[in-house]
């Protein structure tokens, strides 16, 4: 079974968001799955658990979404992926995606000698109790879409303004805090290619 990547570079979200469901919602059993690479200009997102939200008080836009999770921020200089795939064909559960998704975020930081980590009631990666990584998704049917998002050269100011995924006082943080000089176009292909390799063994 086919896996496609697309590296789209920067889009806007809305309109890479609309694209996800139409592909989403058209597709068929033997359409073929797709990891898709972008940055996204400053955006909050706010998932389905919407109850006791802090919302930000600046001009960034706040757009509702359709994912798991509560809030959180895009902006650029953060790598996204987003995974288009038919999780039946490919025999698996959210959970185990999921658990893929931070084995391969674990991986690619590894790769750099930063030992990243992942909690088992709070998705995404970490390092130490700072958090490097998020992940949210929904499935429709058996059809998942939205994905993760990777913090590389951003400014993470914006996450201030929120209690990211939920979590009052969580702080952020990104691998050009670590001495890590990769752009985020970069790291982002690289933790395409794994992630790839993960889904399809």
């Amino acid at each position: 079974m086919m896996l496609i990547t697309r590296k789209l570079g920067i889009t806007d979200y809305q309109t890479t968001l609309a694209a996800m469901q139409a592909f989403t919602n058209n597709r068929q059993d033997h359409t073929d799955d797709e990891l898709w690479l972008t940055e996204h200009p400053s955006v909050y997102t706010l998932g389905l658990n919407r109850k006791n939200i802090r919302l930000p008080d600046n001009a960034i836009p706040v757009v509702n979404v359709d994912r798991g999770g509560k809030i959180t921020y895009h902006g650029l200089g953060q790598a996204v992926i987003y995974c288009l795939l038919d999780l039946n064909r490919r025999q698996l559960k959210v959970r185990a995606l999921v658990d893929i998704i931070e084995d391969s975020i674990v991986s690619l930081l590894a790769q750099y000698q930063l030992v990243a980590s992942t909690q088992a009631n709070a998705p995404g990666v970490y390092i130490g109790t700072k958090k490097i990584a998020s992940v949210g998704l929904r499935l429709k049917k058996s059809y998942c879409y939205h994905g993760l998002s990777l913090n590389i050269d951003m400014d993470l100011t914006p996450f201030q303004a929120i209690d990211p995924c939920g979590y009052a006082g969580l702080e952020m943080t990104q691998t050009k805090d670590w001495n890590i000089q990769e752009s985020s176009q970069s790291m982002g292909e690289s933790l395409l290619e794994i992630l790839k390799k993960q889904l399809i063994t």
